[in-house]
């Protein structure tokens, strides 16, 4: 009995060494495969492409003048053109889809997408095309041209450069961006809604604050094969 139960233990013993080790080894594949180098504060010159996973185009509205109700548009593309050493040389351009607005309520989207909104099959899509880039210490501005329901206005946007990751095996550069604005809906042909009853306070506001959270990846130079 005795060397039964001491051959059950060394098995049990066996057994949990085993699971550690492979515990251990998945957590090491984990740590490698998911780590990055330290974000630096300057990087590569070049295009830089939105990345969809990790952007975000969003926008907020004042309503009833209580609270700000979030939306998102949700497909889109983008790509930032970046120089360090030359900032006037730099530009952001994106466009979007307006049939993928979503504010996570189906028939407020439905209505948004309607005549009384931003009538997408007519117009379906958002566009920014910058035409001037500054830096201003710290600080960086983009201008550029904001057409919606093909109603274009300049718009002027602040914006911060979070960082950089380097290149590694998996990936190109990234860059990240930050940026805000403020527009007002009716300069673009959005005129829908009222005032709440007995009051000047509109229902939908006029002012939209756009804003941006973009991680943009720069393609990976192909390594080209040594000539003989």
């Amino acid at each position: 009995m005795k060397k039964l139960l001491s051959l059950g233990v060394f098995s049990l013993a066996i057994v949990f060494l085993a699971f550690q080790d492979q515990a251990e080894a998945l957590e090491q594949q984990f740590a490698d495969r998911f780590a990055n180098p330290a974000v630096v504060s300057e990087g590569e010159a070049g295009s830089y492409n939105f990345d969809r996973a990790h952007t975000f185009i969003g926008f907020r509205v004042k309503h009833m003048g209580l609270i700000d109700v979030p939306g998102y548009l949700r497909d889109f593309t983008g790509t930032i053109t970046y120089d360090p050493k030359d900032p006037s040389r730099s530009s952001v351009n994106f466009s979007a889809k307006m049939t993928s607005i979503d504010t996570g309520i189906a028939g407020r989207d439905n209505h948004l997408r309607s005549a009384d909104f931003f009538e997408v099959e007519k117009f379906p899509d958002l566009t920014f095309k910058s035409t001037k880039v500054e830096k201003k210490g710290d600080n960086w501005v983009v201008t550029g041209d904001l057409t919606i329901k093909e109603t274009t206005r300049s718009v002027s946007m602040p914006f911060n450069i979070t960082g950089f990751i380097p290149a590694n095996q998996r990936s190109g550069p990234r860059m990240g961006v930050t940026a805000e604005t403020n527009i007002n809906r009716r300069d673009f042909g959005v005129t829908y809604g009222g005032n709440v009853p007995g009051t000047e306070t509109p229902t939908i506001a006029n002012d939209v604050k756009i804003w941006l959270q973009i991680e943009a990846i720069k393609p990976r130079e192909e390594t080209k094969p040594a000539e003989n």
